[in-house]
């Protein structure tokens, strides 16, 4: 099939991709794709309460199958004046693909810091830094003065930030869940770490200082989000598939059918037990006991 995407949305700017970019983006696309249906086949062959890293894994393929659609097809870029060599000419600067990554990337996180027990608090600030770090990249793309090295330099600030998390507080929580967790988070992060290092050089050379072509901006970006999606996504949720799922507790606060307590007669016993204790507490006080509707009632015996 003949590639007539550049025929049919032509290019926007005066440096842009030509057929072979496309026709790359078009290869990343499939991949992307394929992969994508390959983790939903896998999700629903799981039990419920054992698809949250596929689900997140679903997210971040089906965003990116779509950002590189629009890629390949030649949409989602504006052209900006350069700062740096072809001075006067506009380049297309892709902000469909900082949609993709304020999307995907947080969940990539998470895929990560889930499995290590890391507290809240640590995770929230994570995810807030991990966006700074998207929104600065698109800010600094679209900005045409020197000025853009201002973003770019607090984006790279919130990349140190992100490792210090992952490869301190992080590592230090999953030790205390056991060596399965610790080696399937230690091998994950450091594949991850490694590939998002690229993702500043890549910049620079493309978006901030227009050093290498689109078509090689899109070879270079292509070749780490190929690693960063497909090639993670399934690396780690196989290596999440040998542990003990239940340590993560990642099931919600009431019962449902993907629940884990539900499989956990013993911890359902001692709660139910805790609910009766307190119910004689309150009578003994003279307190009446809560009304309960079939709607409200969590765990209670019908």
């Amino acid at each position: 099939m003949v590639n007539r995407a550049l025929e049919v949305n032509p290019p926007n700017a005066d440096i842009n991709i030509n057929y072979k970019a496309s026709n790359f983006l078009w290869a990343i696309f499939a991949a992307m794709l394929f992969t994508d249906i390959l983790m939903m086949a896998w999700c629903f062959t799981l039990p419920k309460g054992r698809r949250t890293f596929h689900y997140l894994s679903i997210i971040i393929l089906t965003t990116a199958s779509i950002a590189y659609f629009s890629m390949a097809s030649d949409l989602g870029a504006t052209p900006v004046y350069v700062e740096f060599y072809d001075v006067g000419y506009t380049r297309q600067i892709w902000y469909v693909r900082y949609i993709d990554w304020v999307i995907t990337t947080p969940c990539l996180l998470l895929e990560l810091v889930l499995a290590t027990g890391l507290p809240l608090s640590d995770i929230i600030a994570l995810i807030f830094f991990d966006e700074v770090m998207i929104i600065t990249g698109l800010v600094g793309g679209l900005v045409v003065s020197s000025y853009k090295w201002g973003y770019f330099a607090f984006g790279c600030a919130a990349l140190v930030y992100i490792w210090f998390i992952l490869l301190w507080p992080a590592m230090r929580s999953v030790t205390l869940l056991g060596p399965d967790f610790k080696r399937a988070y230690v091998t994950s992060a450091v594949i991850l770490s490694v590939v998002w290092t690229g993702y500043p050089i890549a910049w620079g050379l493309a978006d901030g200082g227009n050093y290498i072509t689109p078509t090689s901006e899109m070879v270079f970006y292509g070749v780490l989000d190929f690693v960063a999606k497909p090639v993670f996504t399934l690396f780690h949720v196989y290596m999440l598939s040998k542990v003990d799922y239940t340590k993560m507790q990642l099931q919600s606060g009431k019962f449902s059918e993907g629940a884990s307590l539900i499989s956990h007669p013993a911890q359902h016993a001692e709660l139910d037990s805790m609910r009766k204790n307190a119910r004689a507490d309150s009578t003994a006080v003279g307190v009446a006991e809560p009304r309960h509707s079939t709607a409200t009632a969590v765990g209670r015996e019908v």
